[in-house]
């Protein structure tokens, strides 16, 4: 589980927006843009492939 403390400090690296904590799927959405990251080990994985923002450009 992740602390509110950690939670409140983390944002989408892509857009900036907050994020919503869904523990039961073990992963951080993103509130405005959608995109999920993983959590393992306790570790938000917060790296954006490049190949993924292709279709944003």
């Amino acid at each position: 589980m992740l602390s509110p403390e950690l939670l409140s400090v983390l944002c989408c690296t892509v857009c900036k927006s907050g994020l919503n904590y869904l523990p039961e799927k073990n992963l951080l959405r993103c509130t405005s843009c959608g995109r999920e990251y993983k959590i393992k080990d306790n570790i938000p994985i917060m790296i954006v492939d490049e190949k993924e923002n292709e279709y944003e450009r």
